[in-house]
């Protein structure tokens, strides 16, 4: 007999793959393993979470509306990935979604996993800066992966993750992304997400990359703290609508997963043009801030490994590995 959870997740599944046809409690009992008496409970469980079924008697069950709270079944339900997503963990407020991927990740969980929370009380951005995350309005999610890289080529998955990411905001909103390296992204030159990754590893391997991702969707202009009024902004405010909180994690997952299949399979060279071409800083003047002072020049590129090129008024170019980049023109 199949787990409970596991049970869920093929209901879920088999209502995604079918769109508006009727399922028949035997055959959503074959898709999961269980009874159909099983089923009937589940499918009342999901009608107490605001899931509404037409139930016809010899046709089976339709999902006729879903709720507007978000849940780790709704984010199912359509999700259309092999891994990213298929283990989700899903909390009404933590501490931070990173600590708890961290833990999961050392205990083994495997290569997909999500966890994702409505709310975060210590959220956190690069450097240990704090990051706002009010409940109820944002993606605050983590990623765990298992790549088989060395251990210089964990910075590229930031990159990787940046592209998908205003992929799936063009996709959902109709807005224009544009990536500050490394791991901002701007809409109307303003903040809109920021993307931390992290690494378990040994002396010469990855055991775990933890991206997390931090999204202001519908976050209100009132919402921000007033040092972040005039830098920071949301998806709502920037396309002056509410965004479908839930489609756009789904399309972040699978806007990533291919990328990172297509990683796997080809390098980093196409996912670099691909990054370069959302650029907000290439062949603008910007200051890089480094922990040893400051360089002034003009972005020409990322390496292959997804070092920030700086031209300087010698014409030497720098490689900038870690920095806060200002933008002078």
């Amino acid at each position: 007999m199949a787990e409970q959870s596991e049970i869920r997740k093929k209901l879920i599944e088999a209502f995604t793959n079918t769109e508006s046809e009727f399922l028949s409690g035997q055959h959503l009992a074959d898709i999961a393993g269980c009874s159909r008496t099983a089923v009937w409970k589940h499918i009342e469980e999901l009608r107490k979470e605001g899931f509404e079924f037409e139930a016809v008697r010899r046709k089976g069950y339709k999902i006729v509306s879903i709720p507007d709270e978000m849940s780790a079944d709704k984010i199912n339900l359509g999700l259309k990935t092999n891994f990213l997503g298929r283990h989700l963990h899903y909390h009404d407020s933590v501490d931070s979604t990173q600590k708890i991927a961290y833990k999961l990740a050392y205990e083994n969980a495997e290569e997909g996993t999500v966890v994702i929370s409505e709310e975060q009380t210590a959220g956190r951005g690069r450097m240990d800066r704090k990051w706002h995350s009010p409940k109820y309005t944002g993606i605050w999610m983590s990623i765990i992966l298992r790549p088989n890289l060395p251990i210089p080529k964990a910075p590229q998955l930031t990159l990787i993750s940046a592209v998908g990411v205003v992929q799936a905001i063009e996709e959902v909103t109709g807005l224009l992304p544009e990536i500050k390296w490394p791991n901002d992204i701007l809409i109307n030159g303003k903040k809109v997400t920021g993307i931390l990754t992290e690494m378990q590893a040994e002396a010469d391997r990855i055991n775990s990359i933890i991206i997390g991702i931090g999204i202001n969707v519908n976050t209100k202009k009132e919402d921000f703290p007033a040092d972040l009024e005039n830098i920071a902004s949301s998806l709502s405010i920037e396309s002056k609508s509410i965004v479908d909180r839930e489609m756009l994690i789904r399309a972040i997952l699978e806007k990533l997963e291919k990328l990172y299949v297509l990683y796997l399979e080809k390098g980093f060279f196409p996912i670099k043009l691909m990054w370069e071409s959302y650029a907000v800083s290439i062949g603008k003047a910007i200051t890089a801030r480094t922990l040893t002072g400051e360089i002034k020049g003009k972005a020409i590129g990322i390496t292959e490994d997804g070092v920030l090129l700086i031209e300087d008024s010698t014409g030497k170019v720098h490689n900038i590995y870690s920095a806060d980049i200002q933008i002078d023109e």
